[in-house]
């Protein structure tokens, strides 16, 4: 059995075929790699705190890597009032961040616009606003990494001044001098009548014994006299 030959119209018709099926293939796989491209979508920023610095953060979750350039800008009244600054990141399927370093003031307001060729060239929506609390307040002091020393009081203030102590009554009483009065020397009058076992009555006989004296003597005077007028 001879094969049956094959007509020129036969052949052009399945080549035609085969290209539009090439181009649809191709379409597809065009429109899918779009799909998946860098997009404004992709991107997204974030006003925080690093400690006690402002922080402005943008995040690029582009599957695809596609090189993007990022600008910040500060807003005032609708218009840049100066440029934070210009970084490139090469996104993730995780995301990758970025971090520009901005002292902001609460409640205010900064455009971030995102540009990568072929791909996107746009501002990301809406505008970023900071938060209203800032990260450091106006005025607060830094704190110190050294301990404040504790003052130490002088010799003079801690120790107190020795005071005499105050004799009690009865201290008072018993530390009184003792009488030196038979210690001290007496007169020579007055230890002849301490040695004899004299006491205090002594002048008194002998005037007693004088008066006594003084009477018989005028007696006998009296006597004599009147028997030598007889």
């Amino acid at each position: 059995m001879s094969a049956l030959p094959i007509s020129r119209r036969t052949i052009a018709r399945s080549v035609r075929v085969l290209g539009i099926a090439s181009a649809s293939a191709a379409l597809v796989l065009g429109a899918g790699g779009n799909a998946f491209a860098c997009d404004i979508k992709d991107f997204s920023a974030e006003a925080k705190c690093d400690g006690d610095n402002g922080v402005i953060t943008v995040t690029d979750v582009d599957p695809t890597g596609v090189p993007a350039t990022v600008t910040v800008y500060l807003q005032n009244n609708g218009a840049d009032l100066k440029k934070v600054g210009e970084q490139v990141v090469e996104g993730s399927r995780d995301g990758v961040t970025i971090t520009f370093e901005e002292k902001w003031k609460p409640d205010a307001e900064y455009r971030v616009h995102v540009k990568a060729a072929g791909y996107v060239d746009e501002d990301i929506e809406p505008n970023l606003t900071t938060p209203s609390t800032a990260c450091k307040k106006e005025g607060t002091p830094a704190p110190s990494d050294s301990p404040t020393p504790t003052p130490t009081p002088s010799d003079d203030a801690s120790t107190p001044a020795e005071e005499s102590p105050v004799p009690s009554p009865s201290e008072a009483e018993s530390s009184a001098p003792a009488d030196t009065t038979s210690n001290a020397p007496s007169p020579a009058g007055e230890s002849n009548l301490a040695e004899t076992g004299a006491d205090s009555n002594t002048p008194l006989i002998a005037g007693i014994a004088v008066a006594l004296v003084a009477i018989g003597g005028g007696a006998v005077f009296f006597g004599l006299r009147k028997r030598s007028s007889r």
